[in-house]
C-alpha cells in the first residue's frame, strides 16, 4: 500500500562503464554487493522507500548503461528526473575526465532546470587512487553539484549519497507548496557538511 507515500521521485545513475553504477545502487536497494556484477545491458530501475523528515518517500531508480552503445536508449530516460548520480572511479582518471561528457548530456536531455546533481567518487576502498578528494572537490564546485565518495564493497558513504541528494530535492522551492500544507519535508538550515565522514557537499 503506497497511501503513506509522500511522493515518488526519480533518480538517475549515470557515469562510464565499469564504475561501479550498478554496486551502489544493488548496495542502497538491497544492502548487498555482488563482486561479480555484470555489466548493465540498457537500462536497469529499482525502487526503495525512504524516509526524509518524518515523511516516506519512494524513489524511482534507473540505472544507466555506460557502453556507448547504448547511448540512444537512454534520452527518453532523463524525462522528468529530478535528481542525477555521476559515478566515476576514483582509481582511473579516465572514468573523472569523462564527468563533463556525463553532465553535458544530462543538460541536454533533462527536461527539469533544477534537477540536482551528485557526483559521486566510487571505490574509495581500492589503494590505487588516481583522482584526489580535493580534486573532485574542486570539480564539483565549479559544476553547483554535490560530491561524496562512496565505496559499494564496504557500504561507506552509499546510503548518505542517496539521503543527502533526496534531501536536496525536497528543499528546492518545487516542495514549498508541500510545506505551505503543513508538511515538514525539508530544513533550510540543513548543514553544508554531511554528518557522513565521506560526504561533503559543494
Amino acid at each position: 500500500m503506497d497511501e503513506d507515500i509522500l511522493t515518488t521521485l526519480k533518480l538517475l545513475i549515470i557515469g562510464e562503464s565499469g564504475v561501479g553504477k550498478s554496486s551502489l545502487l544493488l548496495r542502497f536497494t538491497e544492502d548487498n554487493f555482488d563482486p561479480e556484477q555484470t555489466l548493465t545491458i540498457g537500462v536497469d530501475f529499482k525502487t526503495k522507500r525512504l524516509s526524509i523528515d518524518d515523511n516516506t518517500v519512494k524513489l524511482a531508480i534507473w540505472d544507466t548503461a555506460g557502453q556507448e552503445r547504448f547511448r540512444s536508449l537512454t534520452p527518453s530516460y532523463y524525462r522528468d528526473a529530478q535528481g542525477a548520480v555521476l559515478v566515476f572511479d576514483v582509481s582511473s582518471y579516465s572514468t573523472f575526465a569523462k564527468l563533463e561528457k556525463w553532465l553535458l548530456e544530462l543538460d541536454t536531455y533533462s527536461t527539469k532546470s533544477n534537477i540536482v546533481k551528485m557526483i559521486v567518487g566510487n571505490k574509495i576502498d581500492v589503494d590505487n587512487r588516481e583522482v584526489s578528494r580535493e580534486e573532485a572537490m574542486k570539480f564539483a564546485r565549479r559544476h553547483q553539484t554535490l560530491y561524496i565518495e562512496a565505496s559499494a564493497k564496504t557500504k561507506d558513504g552509499v546510503q548518505c549519497a542517496f539521503e543527502e541528494l533526496v534531501h536536496k530535492i525536497i528543499q528546492t522551492p518545487l516542495w514549498e507548496s508541500y510545506a505551505d500544507n503543513g508538511l515538514q519535508i525539508g530544513n533550510k538550515d540543513h548543514p553544508a557538511e554531511s554528518s557522513c565522514g565521506y560526504c561533503t557537499l559543494s
